[in-house]
């Protein structure tokens, strides 16, 4: 994990790994959960036995979306800005689903920082971002997450 006072100092670090969160273990119970919350219940995320009969995978895989959702919690234990006063999600690019993710399986955050460009009131990163998936060489996503950090004037 990098810590860094001012967003602007993460720029001697442009193109490098910013750290990997710990593994995630998505559960059957969570990917459900999430259906039920977002109101996606596709069997392929919600039935476990069709899933296991029908489906390709053996089980259910976690929505896309879940994956994406967890790249927040999973980036801060991937750097750390000690003067910021808040972060803005700003966007996403580039957004790739390459794996599916069964439940029970586990994926961690590597998280490289792309670009930093300094904004009226902080700096907005350019994090790239891969879902590795544990005992897989592909990920289970892939993206940039654009981040508008604004920071404690001094």
């Amino acid at each position: 994990m990098i810590s860094v006072d001012s967003a602007g100092e993460l720029s001697a670090h442009v193109g490098s790994l910013l750290g990997r969160s710990d593994w995630y273990v998505l559960s059957g119970e969570r990917i459900a959960q999430f259906g039920d919350l977002t109101g996606d219940r596709h069997w392929m995320h919600t039935d476990r036995d069709r899933a296991r009969s029908e489906g390709p995978f053996g089980d259910v895989i976690a929505h896309g979306f879940f994956l994406l959702s967890l790249v927040t919690g999973l980036g801060n234990a991937c750097y750390e800005i000690t003067a910021a006063s808040r972060w803005i999600n700003y966007g996403l690019d580039r957004v790739r689903f390459t794996s599916p993710v069964v439940a029970g399986q586990a994926i961690r955050l590597a998280l490289t920082l792309n670009a930093v460009e300094a904004t009226q009131g902080g700096h907005r990163l350019n994090l790239g971002c891969e879902l590795e998936l544990q005992g897989c060489a592909r990920p289970a996503l892939v993206a940039d997450w654009l981040v508008q950090v604004e920071e404690v004037a001094a």
